[in-house]
């Protein structure tokens, strides 16, 4: 069903976490070739999938860490080109989505309730971990975003409490988005890696999509014992935003909505959506 934007919203918005690519994949259609065709679709796909526009976008990059869990309270984000070695035009790149600090309060104050280290940074601006999906999911960059930081040590059970502390945000029309990746391991891309983002990627689904909803959080906290974990997240920032969406859908069904087994050469990346559209 479509809503109109100026009526209430009548279904929770679902939670996604999303594998977001590298760098600015978005301007390099012509360096990239079809490199990113699945997973441009599939994110160009999600508003479809809601049926809606939300009123705001929340994004949990795997881009920034902080002390606290830190919210983007800026009322027009800088562009922030946290990458190297990409053309020189992918440093002049413009996404121009609009923040809230209503929204960045909002959030806030879930959080704080929740009793978890909070705090408020009103200069920080969009690192590429937003603006590069979020090119592909509303390209006209018309839908406010607020950027939400991982907290350093990456504590998988307090990254789950914070996706249960910020709920109530799916009432309110507001979309939770994890932007990271299913696998990262730069040393060991392309084809070598099939069979480690295979065997990852297996464990993943299995854990948050074919199991029960209830036991998703117990696998999510012991990732580390999955099939090639650490070969897949030699470094875990990447993984740690799907915490987040799926405790904000605790109990929900989750769906994989993007996979590919032979991206960049033979990785094995998976996207997912928890909760019904």
């Amino acid at each position: 069903m479509t809503h109109d934007n100026t009526t209430s919203p009548t279904s929770r918005l679902p939670t996604y976490f999303i594998s977001h690519g590298g760098g600015p994949w978005p301007w390099m259609k012509k360096e990239m070739g079809a490199t990113y065709d699945q997973l441009a679709a599939s994110l160009a796909d999600m508003p479809r999938q809601i049926g809606r526009t939300p009123k705001a976008i929340l994004m949990v990059s795997a881009h920034w860490e902080a002390p606290a869990f830190t919210v983007q309270g800026n009322a027009k984000p800088p562009m922030i080109y946290d990458y190297g070695g990409f053309p020189p035009h992918t440093y002049e790149v413009r996404y121009d989505a609009p923040g809230s600090p209503e929204l960045a309060q909002r959030v806030q104050s879930l959080i704080a309730a929740a009793g978890l280290p909070v705090q408020i940074d009103p200069e920080r601006g969009y690192d590429h971990g937003m603006f590069s999906p979020m090119a592909a999911i509303y390209p006209k960059a018309d839908v406010p975003v607020v950027q939400l930081s991982l907290r350093r040590g990456l504590d998988p059970a307090e990254h789950l409490a914070l996706g249960r502390a910020l709920a109530p945000l799916r009432d309110e029309d507001v979309l939770i988005v994890g932007s990271g990746l299913s696998y990262h391991n730069l040393r060991n891309f392309g084809p070598q890696a099939h069979g480690v983002s295979k065997a990852f990627d297996d464990w993943l689904d299995a854990a948050v999509v074919k199991g029960a909803p209830a036991e998703r959080a117990a696998h999510l906290q012991n990732w580390e014992a999955a099939p090639a974990a650490r070969m897949a997240h030699p470094r875990e920032e990447h993984l740690i935003p799907l915490m987040v969406a799926v405790g904000a859908a605790e109990g929900d069904a989750g769906e994989r909505v993007y996979h590919e087994d032979a991206f960049m050469g033979g990785l094995v990346v998976s996207s997912y959506r928890f909760g019904a559209v």
